[in-house]
Formats: C-alpha cells, structure tokens, sequence
C-alpha cells in the first residue's frame, strides 16, 4: 500500500457560502494535514483522512473570522479541528465518489464528495505527486453551526448549505 502526504503549499481547502442569498462569500482552512493510503493506481481503493486547523480559517475579513470562530459558529476554543475520514471511495464512469465521516464540533455525519483523479506526475527533484480536485456539499445546521439573522425585509443573511471545494496535492512517501 503507499502512502501519500498533502503537500500544503499546492493545495486549497475551500468553502463557499450564500451571503444575503446575492453574493457568494469565500473561505479558506490554511492550517490542514491529509493522508491518503491506496494500491490501486485509480485510487478506486484509497483511504484518507484530513484535520483542519479551525483557528487558521480565512475569509479575507478579521472580524468575520472571529465570527466564524466564536461559539456561533465552529467555537474553536473548545472544537479547535474538524475531521473527514473516508470509509469508501468509489470509481464512477465520470470520476470517484468518495464517502466518509465528516466531524465539526464533535458532531460526526456522512458526507459525499464527487472527485476528479488528475493524475501522477514526477517533480524536478525526484518526488512523485498525485493532484485531485473533489468537491460536495453540506448543511452547516447539522453540524452545529446554527447561527441565524435576518435582514430588515426577512431575508436570509447565510445561508444553510455550504459547499466544499479540494485542490490537493499528495506526495508519495
């Protein structure tokens, strides 16, 4: 089986929420690890797991960050990571599904992510990367992540669903 190690400076972990439900806001985790294990060379057998730091969120506004960090939201003080491990990953005519175990405030669901496998490649000094793009959806609700407003007229400020963007890069141990 080999083993593969997130290569965090040519990876992206991203998050995308419906703001007033007009515009998109975009976030980031810039504290991650990942590894990925598989024999297949599809990966149609692969296992993975990743952490995010909560408190390396990012979504270019400091005071929006506090936010998102605070008790309405991730409350990092006490849920300082979330966790995804997959417990199947599956090969599909138009890429792999990849199902597992996502936890955010000590709350564990399932979760599916439709991936893209965009190949293996050596780099300039020796080291065999792997690149995938994977992307899903979830609703922060069932994950404890509740906090609510409303505009003056009755609209919705967040929305519920939150999709899930994955730009890694694995290097091969």
């Amino acid at each position: 089986m080999a083993t593969y190690k997130i290569d965090a400076s040519h990876s992206d972990i991203i998050f995308k929420v419906k703001h007033l439900m007009i515009t998109t806001v975009t976030g980031q985790f810039k504290t991650f690890d990942a590894t990925l294990s598989a024999d297949a060379h599809d990966f149609s057998d692969a296992a993975v797991t990743f952490t995010a730091d909560i408190n390396s969120v990012d979504t270019r506004s400091e005071q929006r960050d506090t936010h998102l960090k605070s008790d309405d939201f991730f409350a990092a003080d006490k849920f300082p990571e979330l966790k995804f491990v997959s417990t199947s990953v599956a090969k599909k005519e138009d890429g792999l599904v990849v199902k597992g175990d996502l936890t955010i405030r000590d709350i564990t669901k399932p979760i599916e992510l439709k991936a893209d496998f965009n190949g293996v490649v050596v780099d300039p000094w020796g080291q065999t990367k792997v690149g995938f793009e994977a992307e899903g959806k979830i609703k922060r609700k069932e994950f404890g992540l509740g906090w609510d407003a409303v505009t003056e007229a009755g609209g919705i400020v967040v929305s519920d669903e939150v999709k899930l963007q994955f730009h890694v890069q694995f290097v091969k141990q």
